[in-house]
């Protein structure tokens, strides 16, 4: 079984993450979402850049798929987006409302309530670098940076979960056991 899909078109560092970490994962081609050739998987992760031409040529086939992430969250599903890297982007093929602005910078992390995907970084009292913030959001922000914006925001589809952050950092080994131990397999 997959654990995590990784929704890209060239090979990433960010794979060897998963590795390190014990975790098989799988970078696919986002023309590939919603066939039935992908395997079944518990996270789906769309990497930092995804909206930017610059780095992949992912988006439209993101885009054209907003049906397959939310079956794959409702049917309990972790879906990880991280930040788009344009200026202004509004996430129309989530089901919910996010709204990107890029804005790249080192600050620290403010915790808003509880929740266990708060841990994306190891130390959590250590500044980090962020892209971007989220203008507009009907999720609950979870992290906010020192301009009281937010970097993270959880909302809970179905049986699934969106985890929506312009954190740019690896995400730590508890974040990535967080995600596995709240996601059931499911299939996009």
């Amino acid at each position: 079984m997959t654990d995590v899909m990784l929704i890209w078109d060239n090979p990433l560092l960010f794979e060897k993450l998963f590795e390190e970490n014990g975790l098989k994962c799988q970078r696919v081609l986002s023309t590939a979402i919603g066939t039935p050739f992908l395997p079944a998987c518990k996270c789906v992760i769309v990497p930092t850049g995804f909206a930017n031409s610059a780095y992949t040529k992912i988006l439209p086939g993101i885009e054209r798929n907003s049906k397959a992430f939310e079956k794959f969250v409702s049917a309990g599903g972790v879906l990880v987006v991280f930040g788009a890297l344009v200026t202004k982007y509004d996430h129309s093929w989530l089901p919910m409302q996010l709204t990107y602005i890029e804005k790249h910078g080192e600050t620290h992390l403010h915790r808003v309530g509880e929740h266990g995907a708060q841990c994306i970084v190891n130390d959590p009292g250590m500044a980090v670098e962020c892209d971007g913030y989220f203008s507009a959001t009907d999720g609950n922000v979870i992290l906010r940076n020192d301009d009281d914006q937010a970097v993270m925001v959880v909302k809970n589809i179905g049986a699934g979960l969106i985890i929506a952050t312009t954190v740019h950092e690896f995400p730590s080994p508890g974040f990535l056991g967080c995600v596995m131990d709240n996601a059931r397999i499911s299939k996009i």
